[in-house]
């Protein structure tokens, strides 16, 4: 069962809704547990036991933290002044310990696991030349686990900076843990920003299952028009991509981005719109991406609540750790006031990608994704001084229309290099498409239409471009803050309901489904 299929949006999600509202209030987060767990059931089947131990890890561990917290203000309160430092760095490193015993737990696991293989793999290369080997395991992997695992994480390291307290009630936690709108494709929830509302069993509200639904719809469209139809020219061109020109190299690059961004998002509208029904909000994951003017910039839209996650799980921990403290002090005096912090943030900055990339998956291309954003953004720091100077004495504004759409086009552009890698089948592969794509770079494959018999005809591609056409609409009224749910609300009924009737049919009408359309599977569910 995945989110953009009938089975949940028409028969799944309805059930839980029925039974949801005909629970007394307080039992209403049983209903939720118990329809998480059945979905989870559904994706990953017995291997539904690591949520269950990753649920009981990080409860336990957090009541232990937060026991230490509450001696050690019991014996500040009853020591002398002189006492207190000291009793402060004892009772800290002890917490320390119980911490890192969890957060190894958690992605020690996950590394287990989903990297086994990998790693096994990549140290039998290297022993080759001694005529040795180790034993590679590989595990089923359960969906979801690198996104409750930094829930997890996020959950033990709060309580432990004493941002949250540890939460006595197994079942609320268990909830926050495997919230099922959320469990697949994320987006990756802080504790304070869902658990108290998923506990809560708010009543059903007509506006909410107004705009739950509208959005859903608007998530399926995205999907099932956009990223299935064009899913067999995709797949079609990444798996014999030595058979094809540059110029379709290209192509397929721009389209597998156009089909990531629709699947993920699209997806991501489903399951903020299914989470709006129960009145819980959900943080978005994406902000109009495609409209960002660098690769900073794209990165604070596109998968947002991931990137927040190392933002505040290992970039800032990083920076802020003494190494890179003197490090950065001893920058400031030898290199300047700029380059002197840049220094260790570049470090941390190296981290954070290389975490990212290998995040998504187990995989090189997955790695030198990471490092190619690395390199992009730190390139970004490094000549920002100077592109500031040249604006200066070309008088050239940022805020010009043509800058803007020239700094937007080059992101762009930048983005879906980083895609053909992502989506390349290994890092050879992407190294050899991007190399075609330069040097072998011609339009016989659109002249003789080569493009048009490859699972995709002149009639989806049309289709293709008209939904995009209104996609990009709306994202343009939302990057104007422009309430488009709102203001459709305020327009007479007749209109309301040609809009969202019109919709149902379009989607119903050109939705890529049927007979020689193979559904792109849930991209961020494999990582």
């Amino acid at each position: 069962m995945q989110y953009c299929e009938p089975l949940y949006f028409l028969i799944f999600l309805p059930i839980v809704v029925l039974i949801y509202h005909f629970t007394p209030q307080k039992k209403r987060w049983i209903i939720l547990l118990i329809a998480s767990y059945l979905f989870f059931i559904s994706l990953s089947r017995f291997l539904i036991i690591y949520l269950f131990i990753a649920t009981i890890w990080i409860y336990g561990l957090g009541r232990v933290i937060e026991k230490l917290q509450m001696e050690r203000n019991e014996k500040i309160k009853q020591c002398e002044r002189a006492e207190k430092k000291a009793i402060k760095k004892l009772y800290q490193a002890y917490q320390r310990r119980y911490l890192i015993l969890g957060v190894v737990g958690l992605i020690g696991l996950l590394v287990i696991l989903k990297y086994s293989d990998f790693i096994g793999t990549n140290i039998n290369s290297l022993l080759e030349n001694v005529n040795t080997s180790i034993p590679i395991y590989r595990f089923m992997v359960p969906i979801g686990i690198s996104f409750y695992t930094l829930q997890g994480v996020s959950y033990l390291v709060d309580i432990y900076r004493e941002k949250i307290q540890a939460d006595h009630h197994l079942g609320r936690l268990a909830l926050y843990m495997s919230y099922f709108p959320q469990l697949m494709e994320g987006p990756i929830c802080r504790y304070e920003q869902t658990a108290m509302a998923l506990f809560e069993g708010k009543d059903l509200t007509s506006m909410n299952i107004r705009f739950g639904m509208q959005r859903i719809l608007y998530g399926l469209i995205k999907k099932i028009v956009i990223a299935d139809r064009l899913n067999p020219f995709i797949r079609q061109v990444f798996k014999d991509y030595q058979q094809y020109d540059g110029g379709m190299m290209a192509l397929a690059m721009v389209c597998y981005t156009c089909q990531l961004y629709m699947e993920f998002s699209g997806t991501i509208d489903v399951v903020l719109g299914s989470s709006q029904i129960f009145g819980v909000s959900l943080p978005e994951n994406f902000k109009q991406p495609f409209f960002s003017k660098s690769i900073s910039d794209f990165w604070a839209r596109w998968h947002i609540t991931l990137g927040t996650w190392f933002k505040d799980y290992i970039y800032y921990p990083m920076s802020l750790s003494k190494p890179l403290k003197k490090l950065t002090k001893w920058g400031r005096k030898n290199i300047g006031h700029y380059y002197g912090p840049l220094l260790s943030g570049t470090i941390a900055l190296f981290c954070v990608w290389f975490c990212n990339g290998i995040w998504h998956g187990d995989a090189w291309n997955y790695i030198f994704f990471g490092m190619y954003h690395f390199i992009l953004i730190f390139s970004a720091n490094m000549l920002a001084p100077m592109i500031s100077k040249f604006y200066e004495i070309t008088h050239i504004s940022k805020d010009w229309f043509w800058v803007k759409v020239i700094r937007i086009l080059k992101t762009a552009f930048l983005v879906c290099v980083g895609e053909l890698f992502f989506r390349a089948h290994g890092l050879k592969a992407g190294l050899e498409m991007f190399s075609k794509m330069i040097t072998d770079f011609t339009f016989t494959s659109f002249k003789n239409l080569t493009f048009l018999n490859l699972g995709v005809d002149s009639r989806d591609f049309l289709i293709v471009m008209i939904t995009c056409i209104i996609i990009f609409i709306v994202s343009l009224c939302r990057e104007k803050q422009i309430p488009i749910c709102l203001s459709i609300e305020t327009k007479p009924l007749v209109i309301r309901w040609t809009i969202w009737y019109g919709l149902i049919f379009y989607l119903i009408i050109f939705g890529a489904y049927g007979v020689g359309y193979i559904p792109v599977d849930p991209i961020y569910a494999g990582f």
